[in-house]
């Protein structure tokens, strides 16, 4: 496993963009699927977006799918999710996630990945 820290969440109008960073720990950082999930209140967690070890494959829940893009810095251990053109109803604590890298399509259920941050709050004002 490794620590992830969250950062960059805040309170926006909607329409605006926010970047989150999730930065992880150790020197393996490229031998794990990262993902981001979110979680609203009175909600079960969501997956928002995933990008392989290297970021050339990623993929992302039908609600962000052309808004919201997750990329990757191996050299800097750190995944972002650069989120445009915001809506009230991405409101959220925002969650980074790691798993060792797997075979096959990237994991979307929170399930499958063993390593969280502590979560990162986003707040879009209508």
């Amino acid at each position: 496993q490794v620590q992830l820290v969250e950062s960059g969440g805040g309170l926006v109008q909607a329409g605006d963009s926010l970047r989150l960073s999730c930065v992880a720990s150790g020197r393996t950082f490229n031998y794990y699927v990262m993902g981001w999930f979110r979680q609203a209140p009175g909600k079960e967690r969501e997956f928002v977006a995933a990008a392989g070890w290297s970021g050339g494959i990623t993929t992302y829940a039908a609600s962000v799918k052309g808004r919201f893009t997750i990329s990757r810095d191996n050299t800097k251990n750190t995944v972002y999710l650069q989120m445009n053109s915001l809506k009230p109803e991405d409101t959220a604590v925002y969650y980074c996630a790691a798993v060792r890298v797997v075979l096959g399509v990237l994991p979307t259920t929170s399930r499958a990945y063993d390593s969280w941050g502590q979560g990162t709050q986003v707040t879009v004002s209508s």
